[in-house]
């Protein structure tokens, strides 16, 4: 099977991913597991090959010096790929994260409908925040997707790779690439606050300068949303305060405090029918978040979050206990994702296993 069969198969079977890697049978994964296909291990002149069929001459020149590039990589009109091809061992391995053409709606993903609130504000900052693969873009997408059905503002999308397209709707989008329009996410930003944006999403908060540009849009009247690879709202505080030197902290906690308006942390879990599903935890910042914050006593916030379900707040632990309620996941599932097992576990009834 070439490389475009392979992207075939994992659009047909639904794919999250595909890994090609030397001395093993193509990759997918399927519903979180690791399935093989093709015939054979593939040898290092299959995936060199592979690499060259695919990747940007830009990307094949970053290949060569650095040992590795990202890319994204459209299939027919089918889907598109997060493309990552690294170098292990001397030889060249592959993985591809499919990205659905279709644009999700909030009830398909599941998400709360406080959060419909969010996208309607003029400024401050919001987080998605979850592992790799938990679902981040998708719900950013879905985010941008229905403010650029609902309002007549300007969009600006900083992502590496571009991943969902969007075409222009009520609002006014521009999507820059990392790397091929613009070299870096904190030049992006700095630029960005000269091209009349509303609203601007930030792919990645990967350094202290790139986050302090969003804190700071966030402050002088722009939506801003990002993403951080933590889970929980209490954490990802803590995650963009350590970031400062010491003497900084206080200072950026007092920022943090009014910038921040709205935390959504996500996981990916497998459904009870299969397939996976999505597991929220929301913060909207409320006086009581903002004082924790500033004090810095950021391990009150679960207790806040538990307290202010009427505003549309929740936890991790509470909509894991909902989702299995429902049925549409498991107990076993819903205890080995809880922050507080046996804490989740005496609520369902039974210890925990």
């Amino acid at each position: 099977m070439d490389i475009y069969q392979l992207m075939g198969a994992a659009h047909e079977r639904g794919a999250s991913d595909l890994h090609l890697s030397v001395g093993r049978r193509p990759v997918l994964r399927v519903s979180g597991h690791l399935e093989e296909v093709g015939d054979a291990p593939l040898t290092p002149e299959d995936t060199q090959a592979m690499a060259k069929a695919i990747c940007p001459e830009r990307n094949l020149q970053e290949l060569e010096e650095g040992g590795s590039t990202d890319f994204g990589l459209a299939f027919e009109d089918k889907c598109r790929f997060r493309v990552s091809v690294l170098t292990q061992k001397g030889s060249r391995g592959i993985v591809m994260r499919q990205i659905p053409q279709e644009l999700l709606t909030f009830d398909q993903i599941g998400l709360p409908d406080s959060m419909r609130q969010l996208l309607n504000l003029h400024r401050g900052l919001v987080l998605v925040t979850g592992p790799t693969g938990s679902g981040k873009t998708t719900t950013l997408a879905t985010m941008i997707d229905w403010i650029n059905k609902h309002r007549d503002v300007h969009i600006i999308t900083i992502e590496d790779p571009v991943e969902y397209y969007h075409t222009h709707q009520k609002s006014q989008v521009t999507q820059r690439e990392v790397g091929s329009d613009v070299s870096s996410f904190a030049e992006a930003m700095r630029r960005a606050l000269r091209q009349d944006p509303d609203v601007i999403l930030l792919g990645e908060m990967r350094d202290l300068e790139t986050t302090s540009a969003a804190i700071t849009a966030a402050e002088t009247g722009h939506l801003v949303f990002g993403t951080l690879h933590t889970t929980g709202a209490a954490r990802t505080v803590d995650r963009i305060i350590d970031q400062y030197p010491r003497e900084q902290q206080e200072q950026i906690r007092s920022q943090l405090a009014v910038a921040l308006v709205a935390v959504i942390s996500q996981i990916l879990v497998p459904g009870a029918s299969g397939g996976r599903v999505a597991a929220f935890e929301v913060m909207i910042t409320n006086a009581a978040i903002e004082n924790h914050i500033r004090k810095c006593e950021t391990f009150k916030i679960p207790s806040v979050i538990q307290t202010s379900r009427r505003q549309g707040m929740m936890l991790m632990d509470d909509h894991l206990l909902e989702l299995w309620r429902e049925g549409r996941i498991t107990r076993e599932v819903a205890l080995e994702r809880a922050f507080d097992a046996k804490g989740l576990a005496a609520r369902m009834g039974g210890g925990a296993e």
